[in-house]
Formats: structure tokens, C-alpha cells, sequence
């Protein structure tokens, strides 16, 4: 037996990409020009996961344009003016507005799987955006002829059909981005919205069977964006219980950049499901330095203290650029800190004598 150990998901795009994605923006080359660009970064994203000795990797949401919006790039009845998302630097995200029903995916995430596939010889995973998440397209004062019921009805399908072609398609894992558990809790501090996110995500996992939700995870973290997060003041004790209420087999933890880890880890063990299995955190991408082997190591260790050794996993605490714009972290940083995370794990595993 050994601690496995695996990516999040994002990783920042290189230069080359980056000037495509405005080339085409700018309308000075068209849609195969970019689409090449694309798979070549995701064919060097692969190529340097690997050479880390990454057992399981990503890839690295190249051509999405950002984790959460993916699957309405391209789609009508949206307005640009929907929620926004303060970060503790002062900076926003926003996401759009639906306008008008029925709500479908524009795209759907297996085929940012199958293009890494081409190119993998390990097992990949593939992150997806929690329904929960898509849910705040909705906006408060409803739309006409379209209640939010049946929104929601329409966006459980969407999500089940996302993570399903993504299971048939052979990922090692699906997992569900869920950054927005813990912003909820600053936003309605009483856990009403939190409660309703969880019920949410819970109808979609539902659909799946025991086997598949073995290969489903959720994932947790503050945000990270531009060397910066939404709502890493609020306390993980608040989120944590009802988060590992979800019927998942896996659970990504952000718990390297948390300032009480034993504390986490201590809720953790107290509400573990009782068949899951919690990756978590051992690098801060939102820390330029890279962390040593032996930092990871102890970590690790720190961990397994508190959960069952059989039990645990190790990840990065968040993606290193989660929208495509954000060059706050270099690919070098980022591929180093992940280097870091599998040698470390292996130390880790050496002296727990796995």
C-alpha cells in the first residue's frame, strides 16, 4: 500500500496559449488556430506532470476558460451582470445571469478528457463544477415562464450527464469543484444557503451507484485567484461537517495554507464518512515559495495522526489558475510545488512503512 497523491486541476497556461486566447479574442485567428494551441499546451501540461512522478494527473483546464464557467462559454440567454465575488485583495470575479430556460450545458467536460487522454500514459482525472456552483446563474428575482424549480431540475440533469461522460470516458476520477461551500458561510453565516448546496449536490449524486461514486470527489478551498481567496476567513469547523455529509467517494481538503491544520484535521476525523477517503492539502499555490520534500513529508504525517492511514491521500490546496487569465503563479513554481507534493508523499509513505 501506498498514499496516493493527486492534482486539483488547474495549471497555468504558458505564454504561447495566452497570446492565442487574445489573438482570438481579437479575431486575428480563427477557432482551429486556437483549438491547436490549446492541445499543445495540454500535451506539455501532461508531458511535465508526468516527469514529477505525478501517478495520476490533469489536464491542467487548458482550454477551459475559467473552473467554473466552462460549461456556458458560448451559450445564449445570459446576461454578464450576475453575482459577484469579492477576494480579500479587492479584486471580483462575476459570474453571468440566465436570462431565460431551459437550461443546457454548452459544453460538457469529457471532451477536455478525452483530448488529455490522447496524451497521457497514467491514469487522468477530471475536474468538474458542482451544480451548486451553476446554481447561482439563477438570479434572485426569478425569470418568467422558467421558476427556479424547474432550473433546478434541468441544471441536476446537466451536472449528472457531465460526470457520467466523464466516468464512461475513462477518468480515473471525477471531481466536483465546490470552492463556493465556504464562501456561502460568509455570505449567509447562518448555513441556510451552505444546507441548500449540499442538498443540491447530493440529488445529483444520488443518480450514481455505489462503484461510481468511488471514483466521484468533491473538492474544498477558500478560492484562490490572483495570490488571493473569497473566504478563507471563515472557519472550517462550520463547513466541514456538512460538506462530508456529501455522498462522495473522495474528499480534496485546501489545508496547507490553514493556520490551525490539527484543528481541521480533528473535525475531519470526527465526521469522516465512513467509506471515504480525504486527499488533502500538503502545497499553498498561493505561496510563491516551493515547498521542501520534508515540509510535505511532515504534513503527511501531521495527518495521519488524525485519520486512518489506509484512509488518506495528499493534493494541492487549490489549482494554480482556476481562470485563464490569472498569471499570478508560473508554470515552473507550480510544476515544482507539485514535484514537492509526490516526493514528499513517497517520504511520507517510507516512514509510516507502506
Amino acid at each position: 500500500m501506498t498514499i496516493p497523491t493527486e492534482p486539483i486541476g488547474s495549471i497555468p497556461r504558458p505564454a504561447e496559449l495566452l497570446a492565442a486566447m487574445a489573438a482570438h479574442a481579437s479575431g486575428e485567428i480563427g477557432d482551429a488556430e486556437l483549438a491547436a494551441a490549446q492541445d499543445q499546451a495540454v500535451r506539455d501540461t501532461i508531458h511535465r506532470l508526468e516527469e514529477t512522478g505525478s501517478p495520476v494527473v490533469t489536464d491542467g483546464e487548458q482550454a477551459k476558460p475559467s473552473f467554473a464557467t466552462y460549461p456556458v462559454a458560448g451559450l445564449d440567454r445570459l446576461s454578464p451582470d450576475g453575482v459577484v465575488i469579492p477576494f480579500a485583495d479587492g479584486h471580483q470575479r462575476q459570474l453571468p445571469r440566465l436570462t431565460g430556460g431551459p437550461f443546457r450545458y454548452a459544453v460538457h467536460a469529457d471532451g477536455y478528457l478525452r483530448a488529455a487522454l490522447r496524451h497521457a500514459g497514467v491514469p487522468v482525472k477530471q475536474a468538474v463544477i458542482a451544480p451548486s456552483a451553476l446554481s447561482l446563474l439563477y438570479p434572485a428575482d426569478g425569470i418568467e415562464g422558467y421558476p427556479r424549480e424547474r432550473f433546478l431540475d434541468d441544471l441536476a440533469t446537466e451536472a449528472e450527464t457531465d460526470i457520467r461522460r466523464c466516468l464512461e470516458a475513462g477518468a480515473h476520477v471525477v471531481q466536483l469543484d465546490f470552492t463556493e461551500g465556504r464562501l456561502s458561510l460568509k455570505l449567509d453565516p447562518s448555513g441556510g444557503v451552505l444546507e441548500q448546496f449540499v442538498a443540491l449536490n447530493n440529488r445529483v449524486l444520488e443518480r450514481f451507484s455505489d462503484a461510481e461514486r468511488a471514483r466521484i470527489g468533491v473538492h474544498t478551498c477558500p478560492g484562490g485567484d490572483q495570490d488571493s481567496t473569497h473566504s478563507a476567513d471563515v472557519d472550517y469547523a462550520a463547513l466541514l461537517p456538512r460538506l462530508l455529509q456529501l455522498k462522495a467517494g473522495a474528499f480534496y481538503v485546501q489545508l496547507a495554507s490553514e493556520p490551525e491544520p490539527d484543528k481541521v484535521l480533528g473535525v475531519i476525523a470526527e465526521h469522516l464518512p465512513a467509506a471515504a477517503r480525504v486527499f488533502v492539502g500538503v502545497t499553498d499555490p498561493i505561496d510563491p515559495r516551493v515547498e521542501t520534500p520534508e515540509e510535505v513529508r511532515d504534513r503527511v504525517l501531521a495527518a495521519a495522526r488524525h485519520l486512518p492511514v489506509e484512509r488518506l491521500g495528499t493534493c494541492d490546496d487549490c489549482g494554480f489558475s482556476p481562470f485563464a487569465d490569472d498569471t499570478s503563479t508560473s508554470r515552473d513554481t507550480a510544476f515544482a510545488k507539485i514535484r514537492a507534493r509526490v516526493e514528499g508523499t513517497a517520504l511520507a509513505a517510507q516512514d509510516l512503512g507502506l
